[in-house]
């Protein structure tokens, strides 16, 4: 049996120390706690991650950039370009241009982008138009219609 194989036996307890009561009792007068200041004092010093009032770091980071939107709206898009190829008057849904075999797969909600040129009068039903695709839209004698 060595030193270091001693242990105090199974249920044994130690007592607590007895802080602030002289100086031969070991942690007499401050108690160990150092001079003065906020964790010398009496009751729980400051809770974890407190920086002395300065906007602490959980509340800073999201700040910074490069951080993503939670709950952010996931759009299906597709530019005025693509439009074009379909024939006079048709209803632009996001079911119709799937079937048309435009878009292979849906995302989300349908959004019209500005890219490209339009000739053809479209009857268009999206989520969202750019201010760009929706004025080429209407120019061409289509109508934009926000579902």
């Amino acid at each position: 049996m060595r030193l270091n194989d001693v242990r105090p036996q199974k249920g044994s307890k130690k007592r607590g120390r007895r802080l602030g009561r002289g100086v031969s009792a070991g942690q007499g007068a401050s108690a160990g706690k150092g001079m003065r200041g906020q964790k010398a004092r009496s009751g729980s010093s400051t809770r974890p991650g407190f920086e002395g009032g300065q906007q602490p770091l959980y509340r800073r980071i999201p700040k910074l950039k490069g951080f993503p939107l939670i709950n952010r709206k996931v759009y299906t898009t597709i530019n005025v370009e693509k439009l074009a190829s379909l024939p006079a008057n048709t209803e632009v849904t996001l079911t119709s241009l799937q079937e048309a075999g435009i878009l292979t797969a849906a995302k989300g909600a349908l959004k019209i982008l500005g890219n490209g040129e339009l000739n053809v009068p479209l009857k268009v039903q999206a989520a969202a138009f750019t201010g760009t695709a929706r004025s080429k839209i209407e120019a061409a004698g289509g109508s934009c219609e926000v579902i």
